[in-house]
């Protein structure tokens, strides 16, 4: 399970190191791609099957699937860390993120985030939504 906050800053050569706790979970690769909200989504290989599995069984006369899975799976490569504990992201995903030096990533549960620190800061002071009001509407959910 991945859990926590940490902050990092890219090389020269757009590498990231990633937290120590982080990396004995993605067993040496992983899968990065588009993620929602500005941010990269990063799943263990396994979570990344998974995730395939199901999306395989949306229907495809759907629009709104259709572009989902184009977006999700067209942004997607397979990384790997080196023996420093970093990561490359690779230029059209960090464009994506717009990510410029400075990153945070996050341990969501089954998968990583990386924002850039702009994003991310722009996204916990966004003031149309509390944590409260999130967690009010999870409880909806059952949750």
């Amino acid at each position: 399970m991945f859990i926590g906050e940490y902050k990092h800053t890219l090389d020269s050569k757009n590498r990231v190191s990633m937290p120590a706790k982080f990396r004995d979970d993605f067993g040496g690769s992983f899968v990065m791609t588009k993620g929602l909200d500005n941010c990269l989504f990063i799943y263990p290989i396994e979570e990344w099957e998974n995730i395939e599995r199901k999306l395989k069984d949306i229907p495809m006369t759907n629009k709104d699937a259709r572009a989902f899975v184009r977006f999700f799976f067209a942004g997607a490569t397979e990384c790997e860390i080196d023996k420093q504990g970093r990561t490359l992201i690779p230029s059209n995903l960090k464009e994506f993120a717009k990510i410029d030096k400075d990153v945070v990533i996050i341990g969501v549960s089954t998968r990583v985030e990386i924002w850039s620190l702009e994003e991310w800061n722009r996204f916990n002071s966004d003031a149309n939504i509390t944590y409260e009001e999130v967690a009010e509407k999870m409880s909806q959910l059952g949750i």
